[in-house]
C-alpha cells in the first residue's frame, strides 16, 4: 500500500485504501469476501451498493452508491441491504386501458403519492441528485412525460423510499410513470382533468337544443 493510503471503516472493518478508489473498489481490494451489495461494479446503474456514509469530523449521515463514491480518510461506511416494504404495489399494464384513465390509475395504485409532505428527504437521499419530490408531483398531476424525464436516471436503489415519512416509494411511482409512458400513447392531461371533473360532477355541461355547449 502506498504512503498515500487512507484508513476508513467499512461495515465495521478497518480498511486501507488508495484515495483514487471508490468504496466498492477499496472493499474488494481489502481481501474481504464481497458477496452482497454489488452488481454493476462501478457503472452506477444497478443501485445495489447503497450505503450510509459519515465523513470524518461530520455528524450528518448521508446516503450514496459505493461504486460512485471515492474513499476519504476517516470515512465510516455501512452498506444497506435490499428490503421489501410492508406495502407492495401490484398492477398489470394490460389493465390500464388506452391511457385515458391514468389519473385514476395513479390514485388507485399509489394513493399515498398525493400525501407528499414536501420535506425534501427523497431529494437529499437520491445518490443521482434527481428531483424526486418534483417527479412524484408530476405523476400525481398526470404529467407522465415530464416525470419520465425526471426519473430517467433512477437506478431503483430504494433510498428515497427509506427517506419518505409517508411511505410513498417515490422510485416505484417513477417506474410506474415510465412504464405507462412506454406502453401507452399519452392523451392531453388538461383534457383528462376536464373529463374527470365532468364525471365527478365538479363541472356540469349543458347541451342546448341549438347544439351549443355551455359549462
Amino acid at each position: 500500500m502506498s504512503e498515500e493510503s487512507l484508513s476508513l471503516i467499512i461495515d465495521g472493518r478497518e480498511i486501507q485504501a488508495s484515495p483514487e478508489h471508490s468504496i466498492i473498489q477499496a472493499y474488494a481490494r481489502s481481501g474481504y469476501v464481497l458477496t452482497a451489495n454489488v452488481g454493476c461494479m462501478g457503472q452506477g446503474v444497478c443501485g445495489s451498493c447503497r450505503c450510509m456514509i459519515r465523513r470524518e469530523g461530520e455528524r450528518e449521515v448521508t446516503t450514496a452508491l459505493g461504486c460512485e463514491t471515492k474513499v476519504e480518510q476517516g470515512m465510516q461506511v455501512s452498506f444497506m441491504d435490499y428490503f421489501m416494504p410492508e406495502h407492495v404495489h401490484y398492477y398489470d399494464m394490460e389493465d390500464m386501458g388506452d391511457g385515458w384513465s391514468r389519473l385514476d390509475d395513479t390514485a388507485r395504485f399509489f394513493p399515498e403519492a398525493a400525501h407528499c409532505r414536501h420535506c425534501g428527504g427523497c431529494n437529499r437521499a437520491c445518490p443521482k441528485g434527481l428531483q424526486v419530490e418534483q417527479g412524484v408531483a408530476q405523476v400525481v398531476a398526470g404529467d407522465f412525460s415530464a416525470a419520465t424525464v425526471t426519473f430517467d436516471e433512477c437506478v431503483m436503489c430504494n433510498l428515497c423510499t427509506l427517506a419518505c415519512p409517508e411511505n410513498i416509494r417515490p422510485n416505484h411511482v417513477g417506474l410506474f410513470a415510465r412504464r405507462m409512458r412506454a406502453a401507452r400513447t399519452l392523451r392531453p392531461v388538461d383534457l383528462m382533468h376536464r373529463l374527470r371533473q365532468i364525471r365527478s360532477g365538479a363541472m356540469k355541461v349543458d347541451i342546448h337544443a341549438d347544439g351549443e355547449v355551455q359549462p
